[in-house]
């Protein structure tokens, strides 16, 4: 019988995973997706229907790339991006430059999120705060899926948008022995070549094999309370964005 971690060990070993490769986690985004995860968060913004002035919070943010993107659409809005993982926030933050004039640190400031070291499963926020919030990658990665998808819920202002964008299991037919082939054979080659630790690229295919289908994760959504729930495949059917309403 193999062993299966208790959610505590799970949640420290995905801590100590992205502290790990956080130097490199957004070279291997890049280079994993061929640079088609910058047009997903792209799209993924546009989704979420900001208003003006408006709030979006990122939840299991990283180093913040759907935050600064928000804040690329919409300078106007505040952007929080909030991670349990500090070294991943920590690599997200442009560092100032000693001399660096005043009006250029205000401007990187005003173009850069709020970072917020927090649980998914237990926001530091209160209820109906945000009028939007977003996950890139996060839920595949969470001890209670369901419990993840209610705070996000629960952080959302009525008529607000909660927006996923995450990883699907490989298709069983047309291109599918293709695409496993290159999640379980070729990331993993790569991962030991770029990043310190290359075993992350190992977990992460995993990961996705064990993610519920899109249709499954709509459903989810929907019983978290999100309403109007959809989702658009990309990449080969092997991410989907998934919008819901609140």
């Amino acid at each position: 019988m193999s062993y299966l971690p208790s959610p505590e060990e799970k949640a420290a070993y995905v801590n100590r995973m992205f502290a790990e490769i956080a130097p490199r986690y957004d070279l291997m985004n890049r280079l994993m997706t061929g640079g088609q995860d910058v047009a997903w968060r792209r799209e993924l913004i546009g989704l979420c229907d900001l208003p003006p002035h408006g709030s979006l919070l990122d939840v299991g943010t990283g180093t913040g790339d759907i935050a600064k993107e928000a804040l690329r659409q919409h300078p106007g809005i505040t952007a929080i991006g909030c991670d349990f993982t500090f070294e991943m926030m920590a690599a997200g933050r442009r560092p100032t430059a000693d001399g660096e004039p005043l009006a250029s640190q205000l401007a990187t400031r005003n173009s850069q999120p709020h970072f917020s070291q927090g649980d998914a499963l237990h926001l530091p926020f209160p209820d109906n705060y945000f009028d939007g919030v977003t996950s890139g990658f996060l839920l595949r990665n969470v001890t209670d899926l369901s419990a993840a998808l209610r705070e996000q819920v629960r952080v959302t202002k009525p008529g607000g948008r909660v927006i996923c964008l995450e990883t699907a299991p490989p298709s069983q037919v047309m291109l599918g022995p293709a695409v496993r082939f290159y999640m379980f054979r070729v990331l993993p080659v790569l991962g030991k070549l770029v990043s310190p630790r290359g075993s992350a690229y190992q977990y992460l295919p995993n990961s996705t094999r064990a993610f519920p289908e899109p249709d499954v994760l709509a459903l989810k959504m929907e019983r978290a309370g999100l309403k109007n729930v959809f989702y658009r495949r990309k990449m080969l059917g092997t991410v989907a964005i998934h919008v819901g309403t609140v």
